[in-house]
């Protein structure tokens, strides 16, 4: 019960990657934050599915790219001393570029760049006076080496690195971590439109010749954002089978 206590924020939370992360964030005692952007049978099922530990499970209706309501969610909390931040929200809107729309750009960079450091920023605030606190942004090793057809999720991906790495500097004096966890091909609905073929190339391309499991995500989460991890600060964790 590493968590027993501790408040945290997991966006996205309820399905998928982020659905995992909140499953084992409970296991370990926390008090747990999922929002979710408008999946409500998703929301409803995970509540459903964690027994005596959804008295520990708060759901939020989110949406990360309205302002206001990043603002409303986070004076609902009030004085709630958040410790962790899991910033794993995301969108794909894939395309080859020259015919990309503008929508589906500022659509992937919105939620999942701008999103996160809405989230972000908030949490720095909640934090700073405690001298603690733990801030996670789940990447992608699409912003290390870029996937054809996905610029501009890798633009947002690599954009959550550079903002780990600069806002690291800023807060480690306070007690404050920020890290990447970068996943690679994991089994969730995220990948599940991609045609077949690209799929099997994907696979032969991984040394571990598999892809993950949302629960190999959520035990690299955990380590971040606990005390044990107090010296890493502006670190990446691929989770990757070797990708």
């Amino acid at each position: 019960m590493r968590f027993e206590e501790q408040h945290v924020i997991v966006t996205g939370g309820t399905r998928g990657i982020g659905r995992a992360i909140s499953e084992a964030f409970l296991a370990e005692g926390a008090e747990v934050h999922a929002t979710y952007r408008g999946d409500e049978e998703a929301a409803e099922a995970l509540r459903a599915s964690v027994g005596e530990a959804a008295e520990r499970l708060h759901l939020a209706r989110v949406d990360l790219c309205d302002p206001a309501a990043v603002e409303g969610f986070w004076e609902e909390l009030e004085e709630t001393p958040i410790s962790v931040l899991v910033n794993n929200a995301g969108i794909r809107r894939d395309g080859i570029l020259a015919t990309m729309s503008e929508e589906n750009w500022n659509a992937v960079l919105e939620t999942n760049l701008t999103g996160g450091y809405r989230m972000a920023r908030q949490a720095v605030k909640n934090m700073l006076g405690r001298r603690y606190g733990r801030i996670l942004f789940v990447t992608s090793p699409a912003g290390r080496v870029g996937f054809e057809g996905q610029g501009n999720y890798a633009a947002s991906k690599a954009g959550q690195v550079g903002l780990a790495r600069a806002l690291c500097k800023e807060v480690a004096k306070r007690g404050i971590t920020v890290n990447c966890v970068s996943p690679g091909f994991i089994e969730t609905e995220l990948i599940a439109d991609l045609p077949p073929e690209r799929v099997k190339t994907y696979r032969a391309g991984i040394p571990a010749r598999r892809f993950g499991t949302p629960a190999e995500v959520a035990g690299a989460v955990l380590y971040l954002a606990s005390p044990e991890a107090s010296y890493v600060t502006g670190a990446t964790l691929e989770v990757t089978g070797g990708l």
